[in-house]
């Protein structure tokens, strides 16, 4: 199953050069998923060919303009291009008003149906589960209403070893109740166990999105064993004061979390716009932790994978 991110931006407050505010578009399983929607976003989807038309959920970190801005465009567009799915978006509970104080204005008026559901930054929950994935909500510590988002992949039926499946004759009918862990009787009685025809699918991967952020141990359990960690990171670790100051992380504290946390791949981002190039920020964070990466525009991360 295709489990995967690509980064649409990745500055902070304001973009630079070719370093646009936050996005991100998560492909599970052909289904794609938007996380925060700076100002370009749009611009940024047709660069990297991310299809509007198949995102069905959005989700909005907070209300700082480097995380939302683009979204106003994007739902006209979509208008525009003659959506008529429905769109859910999961965003703290005033963005419905600045949006509908944005169409009523332009005297916009959206043909699609749009389901908000606003979250909450005081605690965790489960926020959205379809047959791929689990969203969680993420409390943050960020000054104000803000949480990150936790997907947390399904666990996929067993995999059939097609030589034994072959080799028994197997009718197709069986296959699905097999991949389900049930047990095979041939025509002649015997009976053959699970395990004998069948592999167990991998272990379910989980992407965490921490948007901004004081490091908090408040959200570190619930964190814990990521497969692949998104952590700001927008300063380096001598600005640790004006990190404090602006409720945001350094590229070192990314790090820490990354290992008090035990992730396997961490990746940092929504750099401040006073960094020109980012090896510096990398090379700090890679002093503690590794296996770490820098979400700049136009990657693509495959989570899970090397």
């Amino acid at each position: 199953m295709k489990f995967e991110v690509t980064i649409l931006g990745s500055s902070s407050a304001t973009p630079i050069f070719n370093r646009n505010p936050s996005a991100q578009a998560l492909n599970i399983n052909e289904r794609l998923y938007l996380i925060d929607c700076g100002e370009g976003t749009q611009q940024q989807m047709l660069k990297f060919d991310v299809k509007s038309r198949r995102i069905d959920h959005i989700f909005i970190s907070h209300l700082h303009g480097d995380h939302y801005l683009g979204l106003v465009g994007l739902l006209s567009s979509m208008q525009l291009n003659g959506r008529d799915k429905p769109l859910s978006i999961f965003c703290p509970a005033n963005l419905k008003e600045i949006i509908d104080v944005q169409m009523q204005f332009s005297e916009t008026k959206l043909e699609y149906p749009v389901t908000y559901k606003f979250t909450n930054s005081e605690t965790a929950e489960i926020i959205l589960e379809n047959a791929d994935v689990t969203v969680e909500s993420i409390p943050l510590d960020h000054g104000m209403a803000c949480t990150g988002f936790l997907f947390r992949e399904k666990k996929r039926m067993r995999k059939l070893i097609k030589e034994k499946i072959e080799q028994l004759q197997i009718p197709v009918e069986y296959y699905s109740p097999l991949k389900r862990g049930a047990d095979y009787t041939a025509p002649d009685g015997q009976v053959f166990k699970n395990d004998e025809l069948t592999t167990d699918s991998s272990d379910p991967k989980t992407y965490v999105y921490c948007s901004d952020t004081l490091p908090n141990e408040k959200y570190f359990e619930q964190i814990s064993n990521a497969t692949l960690l998104y952590h700001e990171a927008t300063f380096l670790h001598n600005m640790l004061e004006r990190a404090i100051e602006t409720h945001h992380t350094t590229a070192l504290q990314a790090a820490e979390v990354a290992v008090k946390t035990n992730a396997e791949q961490l990746l940092i981002g929504h750099f401040s716009a006073r960094y020109k190039t980012l090896n510096e920020l990398l090379d700090e964070a890679r002093t503690v932790f590794p296996d770490t990466e820098l979400a700049v525009e136009g990657r693509v991360f495959s989570i899970g994978e090397a």
